[in-house]
């Protein structure tokens, strides 16, 4: 059994009776004197308080290991590096996968579709992700046309050989008044589609 009070005459030097360290206080490999008077080893491994933390397994890199509330937690969050990927479609887009990323990669509009993003192919005045248009419409070849409306409905498309119409004149309906054979008069609105 170790000393742990020294008295000198009337006058205690040393009193380690009321302290109360055990090892588990004592960082893992520091010493001392418990109130006995025995030496004490150090075996506690913390080197903070963890008991607010508040992180978990998925959040700690995979293969990682961290203490939360005195335990250890081995990490599961997957780590995915550099990751890059395309967009090929207007309405397209690049879903980002749970876990770590390194911050080196990148997501971009994918080459065949970027090598369309050309002045010549955006209305003049319009611009697209910072590509100013020029296109100003291809000449065609445009038909002025005349009709004449029936009782039936109809469709009026350019003839063969033309793009467009510039121009259609509609006919005013016709009227018409014939003597009949029973002395009336027959009367004819509009023409019959042939």
């Amino acid at each position: 059994m170790g000393v742990s009070k020294v008295v000198y005459g009337n006058q205690a030097l040393i009193d380690l009776t009321a302290d109360t360290v055990t090892a588990d206080d004592l960082a893992s490999g520091v010493t001392a004197h418990g109130a006995d008077g025995e030496l004490i080893t150090g075996t506690n491994t913390y080197d903070s308080d963890t008991t607010d933390a508040t992180a978990t397994a998925a959040e700690i890199l995979a293969s990682k290991t961290a203490y939360v509330n005195a335990h250890q937690l081995t990490g599961t969050m997957p780590n995915r590096g550099a990751v890059s990927g395309t967009i090929s479609t207007a309405s397209g887009s690049y879903a980002i996968q749970n876990g770590y990323h390194d911050g080196s990669g990148t997501v971009s509009i994918d080459s065949t579709e970027q090598a369309k993003i050309i002045p010549a192919n955006i209305k003049a005045g319009v611009e697209i992700l910072g590509v100013e248009g020029t296109y100003a419409g291809e000449g065609g070849q445009a038909q002025s046309k005349s009709a004449t409306p029936y009782t039936t409905a109809q469709t009026i498309l350019p003839d063969e050989g033309y793009d467009y119409l510039s121009q259609v004149s509609i006919a005013a309906i016709s009227y018409v008044e014939t003597q009949n054979a029973a002395g009336g008069i027959t009367v004819t609105i509009g023409a019959v589609a042939a």
